[in-house]
């Protein structure tokens, strides 16, 4: 019997709707609205999120009907992980695609959904609503630490080398 964890014994496409659903870290760097230079393709994070994010739970308020509400809301699926340049480095969907493993704070592996944020990883307290500001203004919010990898001192299973 292969006692391993079920994102290192399958792949995502092999995962139910729950198992993939549940490697979402809670982390709410994908709802923070991104530039896209055309011309590079080069990737600015700002920290204005989504009108529908709650900046303490990192959480959206209405994740059911979000891509109604929000029409571009990207809903993740197997072949936008595999794809979507923007995805957060430290992201289980793109991590798990990539072939490697989950962070020592991503919830599966510690058992608690606050490790995201005790790590310094998710955009808890970090944003502003999108409400209000024009997007010409975007660039006034550009911000790195969406963008960055978490402590490399640390290793995937949460152990200090």
């Amino acid at each position: 019997m292969d006692d391993r964890p079920f994102w290192q014994r399958r792949t995502l496409e092999e995962m139910s709707r729950t198992e993939w659903e549940s490697l979402c870290d809670g982390c709410g760097r994908c709802c923070l609205n991104k530039l896209e230079y055309a011309d590079t393709g080069e990737i600015a994070w700002t920290d204005i999120a989504c009108r529908l994010f709650d900046d303490s739970s990192c959480r959206c308020t209405d994740y059911r009907n979000r891509s109604r509400r929000v029409p571009d809301c990207e809903t993740l699926t197997l072949e936008k992980v595999r794809t979507l340049t923007w995805l957060p480095p430290t992201c289980a969907y793109r991590l798990i695609a990539e072939g490697r493993d989950l962070y020592w704070w991503h919830p599966l592996v510690s058992g608690d959904r606050e490790t995201v944020h005790r790590a310094g990883i998710s955009a808890r307290y970090r944003t502003r609503s999108e409400e209000g500001i024009p997007v010409d203004d975007y660039e006034t919010y550009i911000v790195d630490w969406p963008g960055e990898t978490p402590d490399a001192r640390r290793t995937r299973r949460g152990r200090r080398p």
